[in-house]
């Protein structure tokens, strides 16, 4: 799952309006961002093997410290602490504020559930699960649209903006993240994991800045 985890931080948005969508953007991939940062380091894995699913060819064969499902808990939690700390003071309801930061951290991991291949594991690198919609490129890519759509419809419908950027920008974004989904599921393998974690990790903080930027023009 890619940009359907961003489907997500919309709703959240349309939700709270408190909440920056930036960090909503960030919080969505927040399982990710870690997993690019371990990736390089050595402590979580990834191998390039073409052909081991049909949109991308990435056996995830260690990652228990961000995919694990005791693993995305623990980022949840982290990440409900550190937004009732940042936040607390300025938001009138703090503790629904950061639930719904951490309920957005942890819908990764039951997002990716859904497209990704047993490589899930529940704890440490143990008993892994995924229902494997990635082998099946049309649905697997109507299901992160919708997802983005549908978070995106909401959205938009509960803020307001004047003039094109308020209006288009972030259907246009909308149509960046979709253009890079389809270089993800149709275009070549990454060099290296390397390479794939660094490319990552610069896509999610991108789509991050464009949101904090966009977002000022509507309330």
């Amino acid at each position: 799952m890619f940009i359907g985890h961003y489907g997500v931080s919309y709703a959240a948005k349309a939700v709270n309006k408190q909440i920056p969508l930036w960090l909503l953007f960030i919080a969505v991939q927040l399982v990710d961002v870690a997993w690019a940062i371990l990736v390089p380091l050595g402590i979580e894995k990834v191998r390039i093997v073409p052909g081991i699913t049909a949109t991308n060819p990435l056996d995830l064969y260690y990652m228990p410290y961000t995919h694990s499902l005791v693993g995305a808990a623990l980022w949840s939690l982290l990440a409900y602490g550190a937004y009732r700390l940042w936040a607390g003071q300025g938001n009138a309801r703090p503790h629904r504020a950061a639930l719904i930061v951490a309920l957005a951290v942890f819908s990764h991991w039951l997002l990716d559930l859904i497209v990704h291949r047993p490589d899930l594991p529940l704890y440490d690198d143990q008993y892994k699960l995924g229902l494997g919609l990635w082998n099946y490129p049309a649905p697997a890519l109507l299901l992160e649209i919708a997802l983005l759509a549908g978070g995106m419809w909401l959205y938009l419908r509960a803020t307001q903006g004047q003039g094109f950027g308020a209006r288009y920008g972030m259907p246009l974004l909308g149509a960046a993240m979709l253009a890079t989904q389809a270089i993800v599921f149709f275009g070549p393998p990454p060099p290296n994991a390397p390479a794939l974690a660094a490319t990552a990790l610069i896509g999610y903080l991108g789509f991050a800045a464009a949101a904090y930027w966009l977002e000022k023009k509507r309330r």
